[in-house]
């Protein structure tokens, strides 16, 4: 393992502004921790959106696979009923995504950089790179 520096602090991107409290570190790390999340949050919303396109399409061969075994009535009310089927009222998955961007995700991402750059001067990851260099003494 190797040090950033030879004085054992992190980069200059990574080092604490002047002033700056060690609680304000903890906030912004908290609201870095939290955008975390939400980012894996709307990967599975998009792994949501894809599977359920996918499982739509997968429908096309049920429907294909029940005419073929005699099965026209069960083949048409799966047709009618499920195929492009809205997963919510009036919406398909592509529209919750949307949805879920507009109003969630980028102001989520809009106020943290905001905080970021007003109380960290755009120092992204302090209190991670406080923690390396901890870990590391």
């Amino acid at each position: 393992m190797t040090k950033d520096h030879d004085d054992g602090l992190p980069d200059p991107a990574h080092r604490r502004p002047e002033g700056m409290s060690e609680r304000t570190v903890e906030a912004l790390g908290a609201l870095s921790k939290a955008l975390e999340t939400t980012e894996r949050a709307r990967g599975h919303l998009y792994s949501f959106h894809q599977l359920t396109g996918t499982a739509d399409f997968q429908l096309d061969e049920a429907v294909r696979l029940l005419h073929e075994a005699g099965h026209p009535e069960e083949a048409e009310r799966v047709r009618a009923e499920l195929v492009a089927r809205d997963v919510t009222p009036g919406h398909w998955t592509f529209q919750l995504v949307e949805e879920y961007e507009d109003t969630y995700y980028r102001p989520f991402t809009a106020v943290e950089t905001e905080l970021t750059d007003r109380l960290a001067q755009g120092r992204r990851h302090l209190h991670e790179a406080e923690l390396k260099r901890r870990r590391r003494s």
